[in-house]
């Protein structure tokens, strides 16, 4: 099956915090020992063309590359053994996060969702047919700001890989056609101020560039 329409058709964005060790130690965090997730609204997709704008109260925007799953087949309670026939592609996603939000959130342990799910804190990639990616486990992941190098990853350091990953949210909520899940993002998260140029990349498959207002 091919969604290239999973922007339209998808209910939720599923994202996966600290699933890169590297990232979570860098942020000061301990590495977590089950999936730790949070939700986007699909209001806060941007595709390419439209402009990233800083949400109300943000002082510090800050970007993180992801490789997305997009769900092809509706379920529940999907075994990992079986999880990758749900899959029907990938795309390219940035969590734009309002750090200075973030951490505020967390020093009082409060929701991150002001932080993580305002209007285009989700720019995201064209559709990726499933097999464009050979080994979704073992794929490149990069973004620079202007022309610098911020983040050069690999799947291969996911600490949850993407069968345990949906088996472990479909015990929770349901998965439908267009979902989207977040895998989480590499070291090298950093700011952006207006007028800053992001380009991202999924290995030698696809390239997409966001400007920040």
């Amino acid at each position: 099956m091919s969604l290239p329409n999973f922007v339209e058709l998808g209910k939720k964005i599923v994202c996966v915090g600290r699933n890169y060790a590297d990232h979570a130690v860098e942020l000061g965090n301990k590495v977590p020992t089950e999936p730790l997730l949070f939700l986007k609204p699909t209001t806060a997709y941007l595709q390419e063309g439209s402009l990233i704008k800083m949400p109300p109260g943000c002082t510090d925007l800050h970007h993180e590359v992801e490789l997305g799953i997009v769900i092809g087949t509706k379920g529940s309670n999907i075994p990992e053994a079986s999880a990758m026939n749900y899959v029907c592609g990938y795309v390219l996603g940035l969590d734009m996060t309002a750090r200075n939000l973030h951490d505020a959130a967390k020093k009082n342990g409060h929701s991150w969702t002001l932080a993580k799910s305002f209007d285009t804190s989700c720019p995201i990639s064209k559709f990726v047919e499933k097999d464009c990616v050979k080994d979704v486990d073992n794929v490149r992941l990069w973004l620079s700001v202007n022309g610098n190098m911020r983040q050069d990853g690999n799947t291969s350091d996911m600490i949850f890989k993407i069968p345990t990953l949906i088996s472990y949210i479909s015990r929770s909520m349901t998965l439908e056609p267009g979902d989207v899940i977040l895998t989480g993002t590499p070291s090298g998260f950093g700011p952006v101020k207006s007028g800053d140029v992001i380009v991202a990349g999924l290995d030698q498959v696809l390239e997409m560039s966001f400007t920040v207002a």
